[in-house]
């Protein structure tokens, strides 16, 4: 990833914070086929130190799970969005400006080790169903479906883990713009209905003042 140091976020809590606000991974891969890339809801542990392991699951006949070689890639998306140049106090002043996009993004690398431990799917299925089912008034559970479904899904996948190796954050949150920027960018923001990155951008904006 292209990570100019203003927008590098090294803090690893703030890292693990961001990939279990996210929840969803692109999980890239090389094969002998080329590169191969699945989208999954993943777990976080912050073991083994210092950057934690993702673990999750493919569909069996996914030809990911038989095939991935050397090191695998997982990718994060928090907030992003359009920062149209109008934002900025420096159009007023001088017009010397262009549009840009905002985001974050963290790239998480590492060796995968695929696993068909029984126990062990029905954890991982179990454990992120309670993580994405719990501010639900009435939250679903696995137990909820018969025995003999759940056996007959647990079939039908293969379980990973991703030690990570290198773990990347890049908020792009317009922290090497002047000051009077900044703030027309997240004044814009709110007054453009996204108040969510435009809290993000403060945010970043505040750790580089």
């Amino acid at each position: 990833m292209y990570l100019p140091p203003a927008f590098a976020e090294p803090n690893i809590d703030v890292l693990h914070d961001a990939i279990r606000a996210s929840g969803l991974a692109t999980l890239v891969t090389l094969t002998d086929s080329g590169l191969i890339a699945s989208h999954v809801p993943l777990l976080l542990e912050a073991e083994p130190a210092p950057n934690g392991k993702l673990i999750g699951h493919l569909a069996r006949p996914n030809p990911q799970g038989r095939g991935a070689i050397g090191e695998a890639l997982a990718i994060f998306h928090g907030p992003e969005g359009y920062i149209t140049p109008s934002y900025y106090e420096t159009k007023r002043e001088t017009g010397k400006v262009v549009p840009t996009w905002n985001y974050i993004a963290i790239h998480a690398h590492g060796t995968l080790r695929f696993f068909d431990d029984r126990a062990a799917l029905l954890d991982i299925v179990t454990r992120l169903t309670n993580r994405h089912e719990a501010k639900r008034a009435a939250p679903w559970a696995v137990a909820d479906a018969p025995d003999d479904f759940i056996a007959g899904m647990l079939n039908g996948i293969i379980g990973f883990e991703l030690t990570i190796s290198r773990l990347e954050g890049k908020w792009k949150m317009s922290q090497n713009r002047p000051e009077a920027d900044r703030s027309g960018v997240v004044k814009g923001l709110r007054e453009d209905g996204r108040p969510d990155l435009s809290r993000q951008v403060a945010d970043a904006a505040a750790r580089t003042a």
